[in-house]
């Protein structure tokens, strides 16, 4: 600047604001190269770098503009030309210089620390697109990463504030340690926590989890290193401390789903009073449905035989063997859930009595469906249970329910 001072002499300005007028023409010269190298670094240079991300065929390239890497690179441009030339253009105000080389200095530090940041978003992204990947703990992984990159950066910068040595500061935090653990008990918790997740599979991205005494129920949607994040069916969000999840019970349906069938467990309530052994008559009309005849026929070669050995053959004798409408009903449900499309058969189905009670004697159905979407599974188990309702009548069973106003207006009525 000892060149534009000895212009402004000579154009006859007086002495006293040579000085600041040099200054003056110094900070917009700086100011001025700092807005050239941006602009051209960010509309420029950047523009040129997304236009052959976008003619590449490669994914993860799209990744580093998603994350804005190279846009906070761009900011680098302008902090450097402040750093080397502020001593050219601002070294007669000393005061002045040290500011903005301090200042560049730290926004050095800070903006390398965002890009770094940036780029760990990007490593991230492409491990959780990567199926092969999902049970690792990159999340937390990349968190503290970020949270190391940070502290690293606000240190150079305070060092670089109070014109210490990093290592100066870093002498004084073994005092400290005990305040930082304190502090930083949470972060740690959830990183070891989020490590054994991964290492025992407990849980990832997309399963369906229950914790009830934390109100989640729903799709697991991130793994952070503090919190877990549940979308729950009713699309709130409950967030549950990662360390949680190894500290406490929950309830993991990822092994439904991956077995491909999931379960459906329900009873029907019989009426006690309208069981009672098979006549000819509804025998012959059960024989009419093609599920029955299998077990019908088996049953009747069975009764025929053991009643034959007993020789006499009066419908009176206590002796003989004879079907139950409930048995016979209980066979039906059998062979209809074998045959429906949409139970799983490689898997467990059967149909079983439980203890009677005063809601009458329980027939509990135990399958699993193939089907093991939410509303797929509602709809097959609805299905199931409309048409065993519908025909238990055919069996002369009635189906148990507590007495309703139409049950008392009838029994009046009748009276």
């Amino acid at each position: 600047m000892n060149e534009v001072q000895t212009w402004l002499v000579e154009q006859g300005l007086p002495a006293t604001y040579v000085e600041p007028v040099s200054l003056g023409v110094g900070i917009v010269i700086l100011a001025a190269l700092c807005w050239i190298g941006f602009y051209i670094a960010r509309h420029q240079v950047l523009n040129f770098v997304h236009k052959l991300v976008s003619k590449s065929a490669n994914k993860w390239d799209d990744l580093l503009i998603q994350h804005a890497v190279f846009s906070r690179i761009a900011w680098l441009v302008p902090i450097t030309i402040l750093l080397i030339l502020s001593p050219i253009f601002i070294r007669q105000n000393p005061i002045l210089l040290n500011f903005l080389q301090v200042f560049a200095k730290v926004a050095l530090a800070l903006q390398i620390a965002r890009s770094v940041s940036s780029l760990l978003n990007v490593t991230n992204t492409a491990f959780q697109k990567s199926s092969n990947q999902k049970y690792l703990p990159l999340n937390a992984t990349i968190q503290v990463l970020k949270l190391a990159v940070y502290l690293v950066a606000i240190i150079l910068a305070i060092a670089t504030v109070v014109d210490k040595s990093p290592i100066y500061l870093l002498s004084g935090l073994g005092a400290l340690t005990a305040v930082l653990l304190l502090v930083f008990q949470d972060t740690i918790k959830g990183l070891v926590a989020s490590v054994q997740i991964s290492a025992n599979k407990m849980v990832a991205p997309g399963d369906w989890i229950e914790m009830p005494q934390y109100g989640a129920d729903g799709d697991v949607q991130e793994i952070a290193l503090n919190t877990v994040k549940v979308k729950n069916w009713d699309n709130t969000v409950t967030t549950i401390p990662t360390y949680a999840l190894i500290s406490e019970s929950f309830k993991n349906w990822r092994g439904m789903t991956a077995s491909g069938g999931r379960r459906i467990k329900r009873c029907i309530q019989i009426d006690l009073n309208s069981i009672h052994f098979c006549s000819a008559d509804l025998l012959d009309n059960l024989s009419k449905l093609e599920l029955l005849q299998p077990y019908l026929k088996q049953k009747h070669d069975e009764v025929s035989a053991y009643n034959q050995q007993k020789g006499e053959q009066s419908e009176s004798n206590p002796n003989l063997r004879k079907l139950t409408n409930i048995g016979t009903f209980r066979a039906y449900i059998t062979a209809y859930l074998q045959n429906h499309p949409k139970v799983h058969s490689d898997m467990t189905c059967m149909v079983r009595q439980l203890k009677p009670s005063e809601t009458g004697v329980s027939l509990e159905l135990y399958f699993f469906s193939n089907d093991t979407n939410w509303v797929n599974y509602e709809g097959i188990q609805a299905d199931v249970f409309d048409h065993l309702f519908a025909i238990a009548p055919l069996f002369e069973l009635r189906i148990f329910q507590n007495p309703t106003g139409y049950d008392w207006h009838h029994a009046l009525r009748q009276s």
